[in-house]
C-alpha cells in the first residue's frame, strides 16, 4: 500500500526518528502505525546494544531534591560527546533519571534499570534514546542522600555536582559545597581516612625519607610531619578554605558554629580513560593509503 506523507509525519512526531526510517518501518508493516512503532523499537534496541562498548565520558551531573523528606539524589549520566550532552533529549533523560532515583531509591544500577516508566523499563528507554541519538548513553553512578542535618548543593555548570550534609547557615552550606567542588577533598576529617590508606602513605614517606641519611628519630619526625600535611590536603577540614586560604575549613566552620556530616562530589568522566583522537594523523594515514 502507498504510504502517505501524513503517516510519515505522525510516526516522526511519535518516535523522533528520521523521515526515511519512518517511511521504511511503515512500508514493512503495511501502514500499521502501532506495528511500525513496535518494529522501530525492536530495531532501535538492537542498534543500541551494538553501541554499548563505546566509551561514554561526557555527559552531565543532575541533582534532584525532595525538601519535605530532606533528601536528594545526585547522578552522573554519560554520553560520548559534549554536543549530545547539551541536547534537549539528553537533558530531559538525565533529569528524569535523577527524579526516578529520588522517588524509587534503587539499591544499585541494576535496580534502576528495572524501574517501570509508563510500561517500559528505564533501561529500555535508555536504549531507545541511544538508537535515536546514535551515541552510547549510560548511568554511571548515583547516590540518594538522606540528610542528618541540612542539605546544601552546588552545580558547576553541568560537569561537577556536590551535595553536603551539614549543620549551620544556608550561606555556610553553599560555601562548603563550592569548596568541595573546587578543592576535591576525599574525606571529611583525618579520622575518616581508612587505616590502610594511611599505612600505605606512611610506607611511601618512610621510603622517601630513608634516602636522606638522617638518624631514625629525625626520620620519624619528618614522616609524621609529612603525613599530617598529606592528610590535611585530602581532608575537607584540613584544607585551606577556598574563599580565604589563610584559614582552614575546620577553623571557618568553628567560627560559623557549623559542622559537616558528609559530602558527595561527582565530576563528569572522572576516572574514565578517554580515547585520544589524533585527527591530523588519521587524515595523513588515509592520504597515504590512497596513494
Amino acid at each position: 500500500m502507498a504510504i502517505t506523507a501524513a503517516q510519515v509525519k505522525e510516526l516522526r512526531e511519535r518516535t523522533g526518528a528520521g523521515m526515511m526510517e519512518c517511511k521504511k518501518a511503515l512500508t514493512e508493516t503495511n501502514g500499521d502505525m502501532e506495528a511500525a512503532i513496535e518494529l522501530m523499537r525492536k530495531t532501535g534496541l538492537a542498534k543500541a546494544d551494538k553501541k554499548a562498548g563505546r566509551v561514554a565520558a561526557e555527559g552531565r551531573i543532575e541533582i534532584a531534591f525532595d525538601e519535605a523528606a530532606n533528601k536528594a539524589a545526585i547522578v552522573e549520566v554519560n554520553c560520548e560527546t559534549d554536543f549530545v550532552a547539551g541536547g534537549d533529549d539528553f537533558k530531559a533523560f538525565a533529569a528524569s533519571v535523577a527524579g526516578a532515583i529520588l522517588a524509587a531509591e534503587p539499591a544499585d544500577l541494576e535496580a534502576l534499570n528495572g524501574i517501570d516508566v509508563d510500561g517500559s523499563t528505564f533501561d529500555e528507554l535508555r536504549r531507545e534514546l541511544i538508537a535515536k541519538i546514535g551515541e552510547n548513553i549510560g548511568v554511571r553512578r548515583f547516590a540518594v542522600v538522606k540528610a542528618a542535618g541540612k542539605l546544601a548543593s552546588y552545580l558547576h555548570g553541568t560537569r561537577i555536582g556536590v551535595l553536603v550534609d551539614f549543620e549551620g547557615s544556608e550561606e555556610t552550606g553553599r560555601d562548603i559545597a563550592m569548596h568541595v567542588a573546587a578543592s576535591k577533598p576525599q574525606f571529611v576529617s583525618a579520622d575518616d581516612v581508612p587505616a590502610d590508606v594511611v599505612a600505605k602513605e606512611k610506607e611511601i614517606l618512610v621510603a622517601q625519607a630513608a634516602d636522606s641519611g638522617k638518624p631514625a628519630d629525625i626520620i620519624e619526625k619528618m614522616v609524621e610531619g609529612r603525613l599530617r600535611k598529606h592528610l590535611g590536603e585530602i581532608t575537607l577540614l584540613g584544607q585551606p578554605f577556598v574563599k580565604d586560604p589563610d584559614t582552614t575549613v575546620e577553623k571557618m566552620l568553628k567560627a560559623a558554629g557549623a559542622s559537616v556530616k558528609g559530602f558527595w562530589r561527582y565530576e563528569v568522566g572522572e576516572g574514565i580513560e578517554k580515547k585520544e583522537e589524533d585527527f591530523a594523523a588519521e587524515v595523513m594515514a588515509q592520504a597515504k593509503g590512497s596513494l
